[in-house]
């Protein structure tokens, strides 16, 4: 197959959106950049039904005539997952841009402090659920010769940072998964990357390890290094929507930085 056997990559105003933590964070901003830029129709999934409608005004605000759908849902699971595809494709009338940005209730911890049994919850929690989702997904975008995947893991998968041994494996996972799950969709027209962020400002996420602790030592060490400023999750939004866009129809297979500059990685 060549690229005269690959249709067009859609326009954003032609294109439809599924953004799996898209209540909050990276996600939010990901949905309110892609309605600023005319995508008609997105779906926002989370957990809380509450901080879905919050979620869904806002975006709603950024671009009136985008058709937001919320669905309280959990991707963790395969059920889960299967749920979310089969209503994100019936609602949205096929899905043309998934972004997987889901987070694990955890923070790093040194790996000797783990107790055995919570390592698996840790691991499945981060790297399972873009797996999951993709994997419903992808033959519909299959079957339409055409797909964006951006997926949101983190640094910790390029670079050995202590207290993230699980942490880190299970964003190496994502990263990996990414770059191949890109070379083997490419010939259907579909492209696929990652976002590798190491602080974002303003997240939960942040938050949780930034309060106290050993994580929080850790980390305020890290923003001393990010002397171009700690990213905010519009930072990450704005690169979430170029790779959506046309603009990057030949990027794929990528895992991208945006850190400030707290690493080369």
């Amino acid at each position: 197959m060549n690229t005269r056997d690959i249709a067009a990559p859609k326009e954003l105003t032609d294109s439809s959106a599924l953004i799996v933590g898209g209540t909050a964070g990276i996600g939010l901003a990901t949905a309110v950049g892609l309605a600023q830029a005319g995508v008609p129709r997105i779906m926002i999934v989370g957990r809380g039904s509450e901080r879905g409608a919050s979620a869904r005004e806002r975006i709603s605000s950024a671009n009136s005539s985008c058709d937001v759908t919320f669905l309280s849902a959990d991707a963790t699971t395969v059920d889960g997952a299967t749920h979310i595809a089969l209503q994100a494709e019936r609602v949205l009338e096929g899905v043309d841009i998934l972004v997987s940005t889901t987070a694990a209730d955890t923070r790093p911890e040194l790996f000797a402090n783990i107790p055995t049994d919570d390592i698996a919850r840790i691991f499945d929690q981060l790297a399972l659920p873009c797996m999951y989702l993709a994997s419903e997904i992808v033959p519909h975008m299959t079957a339409r010769k055409a797909g964006v995947i951006i997926n949101v893991a983190s640094d910790a998968a390029k670079t050995a940072t202590p207290g993230e041994a699980v942490i880190g494996a299970a964003k190496a996972a994502i990263v990996m998964f990414t770059r191949t799950l890109a070379i083997e969709a490419k010939r259907n027209g579909i492209r696929v990357n990652v976002l590798t962020p190491s602080l974002v400002a303003g997240t939960g996420s942040t938050e949780r390890i930034t309060s106290d602790g050993f994580s929080a030592k850790l980390f305020a060490k890290a923003a001393q290094q990010a002397h171009l400023g700690v990213p905010e999750s519009e930072d990450l939004a704005a690169l979430a929507v170029f790779l959506a866009s046309p603009a990057a129809r030949r990027l794929t297979g990528q895992a991208i930085s945006v850190n400030g500059g707290i690493s080369a990685a």
